[in-house]
């Protein structure tokens, strides 16, 4: 038993030394290091559009989370405080909030009408004179138009480069294609020069080739997933500025007309 076990000690080594040899010299790193200038090329443009698609996410992830908790502070304050001045006081510390650019937009234009204070003349007016001492707008649609314009801005804020995100999700596959058209291409004048047909002088090239392809969709299908994902938050939160914007001016036009 001892004599006929070392026999097949041996021959199972041997087998299990040329399997991994076989495999390390089949594997993608070897196959990439075996790639041609233009492959490698193509590779390296998709994996820096990889990093930076995550580095993307992982900012707007983090801004997004930030900005939600505290529009969840500061519309507390705003509910609670019953002057725009005690909100005011509070937007310095909530800058992240898009609730925060769209009040100090409203306030300023609300602030900027009621200083613009001008007696009225009673023979001109038909209508007898607003009490003295109650601010009074002159325009709730200017106020209006002016929360549009914040929200707009702020939409826009949250909005920057995500479409980024959409590119590489467009693009990633036809630049991996790219690369896999490229290196069948050079496959095939491969089988012309050398006139071998063998599975074994075509597969190496053609797997070299189609590496760009999987690359191409490992950077797109992440991109995509990015995209949709905060595409949906942005929404929700131009619903809330929405929101917000209507609540405001109601709050204007029971105080100050």
């Amino acid at each position: 038993m001892r004599t006929l076990g070392s026999p097949l000690l041996a021959l199972f080594l041997q087998a299990s030394t040329g399997a991994v040899s076989d495999s390390s010299s089949t594997g993608i790193i070897s196959l990439i290091a075996r790639s041609t200038a233009i492959s490698l090329a193509i590779l390296l443009i998709l994996g820096l559009l990889s990093i930076w698609s995550w580095g993307i996410f992982l900012y707007k992830w983090w801004t997004f989370r930030r900005a939600a908790k505290q529009s969840a502070q500061f519309l507390e304050v705003f509910r609670r405080s019953s002057k725009f001045s005690e909100v005011q006081a509070v937007c310095r510390s909530l800058a992240d909030s898009p609730l925060v650019g769209l009040f100090q937009t409203g306030y300023t234009e609300l602030t900027a009408q009621l200083r613009q204070t001008t007696p009225a003349d009673p023979a001109h007016t038909p209508n007898p004179p607003a009490p003295v001492g109650r601010p009074t707008l002159k325009s709730l649609p200017a106020v209006d138009r002016a929360l549009l314009r914040a929200s707009a801005v702020e939409v826009n804020k949250l909005e920057s480069h995500v479409s980024f995100l959409a590119t590489v999700a467009s693009m990633g596959p036809f630049v991996g294609l790219f690369g896999t058209v490229w290196g069948i291409m050079n496959a095939f004048e491969q089988i012309g020069v050398t006139g071998s047909t063998s599975l074994q002088a075509v597969g190496t090239p053609i797997a070299e080739a189609l590496i760009a392809t999987a690359a191409g969709l490992a950077a797109a299908i992440p991109a995509v997933l990015f995209y949709n994902y905060l595409s949906g938050r942005t929404k929700i939160f131009a619903s809330e500025m929405d929101d917000f914007a209507m609540e405001f001016l109601n709050i204007c036009e029971r105080n100050f007309t």
